[in-house]
């Protein structure tokens, strides 16, 4: 099992953590965090370099909101700039027909809050992606707790004897924890995931949408080439 917070266009490592998991985790029903958050945003690539595609969000009471609570703003104007951002970034992308639709969609529909919307953002990722792991939502399973807690529990309810994360990740788990579960904990290299960009240097970690508007069907390719494993010897 993996998990992790429900990023808005998350970049390709997030998904290399889900193709390498059987149950990935959206803790949708985690605090919101304060200042900027990838839940609300991500990089896109233009002619000037990396920009910032954000969702509006209400901001009435946001630190005390869960992320599920998070409603998004429907103001008509941000869509059409989306959209055309996107249609100007990426013209001439290989791809960008095949997946712009996605974005078409997304802002078409009333999605009430950031939750929803992103889940299904990650679930259409992930099936271009040729991922079949199972995607659940924290909200779902009718578990509760924080931090460490909530992940061993969350493995518990779920099945899992193991744990998927990144090594960044290992200062903020107390895995003595998971060690008294009987859970062992995998800690994965996250590689630089190079591919053919647009617009002259290349930009690593933007959006999964910038590899899959420029690469296509062969993106889940070029990030398994990439993927450096995961590292048994630092499991605990």
């Amino acid at each position: 099992m993996s998990a992790h917070q429900p990023y808005f266009c998350p970049y390709p490592g997030y998904f290399l953590k889900a193709m390498h998991s059987d149950v990935f985790v959206l803790l949708d029903r985690v605090q919101f965090p304060r200042g900027g958050t990838w839940i609300t945003r991500n990089r896109f690539k233009n002619d000037q370099g990396p920009f910032w595609m954000s969702i509006p969000v209400s901001r009435k009471g946001r630190g005390l909101q869960r992320i599920d609570e998070v409603m998004i703003s429907h103001d008509s104007r941000w869509k059409r700039k989306h959209l055309e951002s996107l249609r100007c970034a990426y013209a001439n992308a290989p791809y960008l027909r095949d997946h712009l639709p996605l974005f078409e969609r997304a802002f078409a529909d009333a999605y009430e809050n950031i939750a929803d919307m992103n889940h299904d953002i990650i679930l259409y990722a992930m099936g271009s992606l040729n991922i079949s792991t199972r995607l659940a939502r924290l909200s779902e399973t009718g578990v509760k707790g924080s931090g460490t807690v909530l992940l061993v529990r969350l493995c518990r309810a779920l099945g899992a004897a193991e744990f998927l994360t990144s090594k960044s990740a290992r200062k903020h788990l107390d895995e003595d924890l998971f060690r008294d579960a009987g859970i062992k904990i995998l800690y994965m290299d996250f590689p630089g995931i190079v591919y053919p960009q647009l617009w002259g240097r290349f930009v690593q970690n933007l959006s999964v949408f910038d590899l899959l508007f420029n690469c296509g069907p062969k993106s889940r390719e070029i990030m398994e080439r990439s993927y450096r494993g995961v590292c048994g010897k630092d499991s605990a």
